[in-house]
């Protein structure tokens, strides 16, 4: 298990994210992509890297670095952001701030590191700790 705190500030990716969260979308799904030492990518419900919720939206603006840890969109081009996301494994400076940043591992990076592919995510749940 890992936990992941969501930024403010990119309001409508957060949003969409504990959407689908709340509502099991990601319950059952696999990470579909690992790359050691770069990356983990997950939340296609066909997973193989194409599939999506349904719908898309636009990219928001970056306002962090891209660090170990953190967690923005994975999409196929501008504005087409859906249900896939990544987490970094490494500090990716040099990545085009084309990816929306949403969230950052704050609890469990041990557990990330481990992922393999086609692992899966059993429950994804959302609390606030506010």
């Amino acid at each position: 298990m890992f936990e992941m705190e969501i930024y403010a500030d990119a309001p409508m990716t957060a949003s969409n994210f504990i959407f689908l969260a709340a509502n099991g979308f990601y319950d059952g799904l696999n990470f579909h992509r690992v790359e050691k030492g770069f990356v983990i990518q997950g939340g296609d419900p066909l997973g193989n890297g194409t599939g999506g919720p349904g719908y898309i939206f636009p990219n928001e603006a970056i306002t962090r670095d891209y660090k170990k840890g953190i967690v923005a969109m994975a999409n196929a081009g501008p504005n087409t952001n859906g249900s896939q996301f990544f987490v970094l494994l490494e500090d990716r400076p040099e990545l085009p701030k084309n990816y929306t940043i949403f969230a950052n591992v704050i609890l469990g990076m041990d557990v990330v590191e481990k992922i393999e592919v086609g692992d899966i995510m059993k429950k994804v749940t959302v609390q606030n700790l506010q």
